[in-house]
């Protein structure tokens, strides 16, 4: 039952995998527009989720979450595709009457919303470099009576990469970040001469799954991103 929670995962790291996929020595016709498309979109708050979380907004090159007490930078020039990678859900939402064919629960089913989802370049544009990515994604946690941890979101997770082609790097382990402590898992994946580093956050907030998953071309700009994560004090 928990391969639910993995969905937003799987989202995030086949559109990863396939952007790095198209890599090519050519230039992006789109990179021209990137910073104007930024620009417009900075300021827009992300997808709207069910009333009991907040949805969150972005000011100034910072994403913050007033429900979970949470502030993620997003680097400059990034652009944001958080209402592209809901919107399949949302559609899916209108075919619920469709008679399943599969045991594998529909995603609309899932109650999942990406609250967050940025890359450093548009996902459509090519480029040799690993795209970089932060997605911030929550799911209603009623809809998994068995999660009592957030560590059991990584037995799908894990199945998931491997799907993908990723390796874990070790087994999940606890991290805190302010004032708040989630637990990591990392991967990566080599395609050869460049590696795909992936490392997903998971906790349970407020009656929902959390996950925050960051995707670099190397360490080091993985922990970039994380280190532009910060949970307050509850009241602060």
């Amino acid at each position: 039952m928990f391969f639910r929670l993995a969905f937003l995962a799987v989202a995030v790291l086949s559109l990863s995998a396939d952007v790095l996929a198209q890599g090519s020595s050519t230039p992006s016709s789109s990179s021209s527009s990137s910073s104007s498309t930024a620009a417009k979109q900075v300021s827009k708050a992300a997808a709207p989720v069910d009333s009991g979380l907040d949805s969150g907004a972005i000011t100034n090159g910072v994403y913050r979450n007033k429900t979970l007490a949470l502030s993620c930078n997003i680097p400059p020039g990034w652009v944001l595709r958080t209402d592209e990678m809901n919107a399949p859900m949302e559609k899916k939402e209108d075919e619920k009457e469709a008679p399943a064919q599969s045991s594998a629960p529909a995603a609309s089913s899932t109650g999942a919303k990406v609250l967050l989802a940025a890359f450093s370049r548009p996902p459509e544009a090519r480029a040799e470099d690993v795209n970089a990515s932060i997605l911030i994604a929550a799911e209603s946690a009623a809809s998994y009576p068995d999660l009592k941890e957030a560590a059991q979101y990584f037995f799908p997770l894990t199945e998931v990469a491997k799907a993908q082609g990723f390796t874990a790097d070790e087994d999940p382990y606890e991290i805190a970040l302010g004032a708040k402590t989630l637990v990591r898992g990392d991967f990566h994946k080599d395609r050869g001469a460049r590696v795909m580093h992936q490392s997903t956050l998971a906790m349970l907030s407020h009656g929902y799954a959390i996950s925050i998953t960051v995707i670099g071309g190397t360490d080091d700009e993985v922990e970039d991103l994380i280190d532009g994560l910060t949970f307050s004090a509850p009241g602060k």
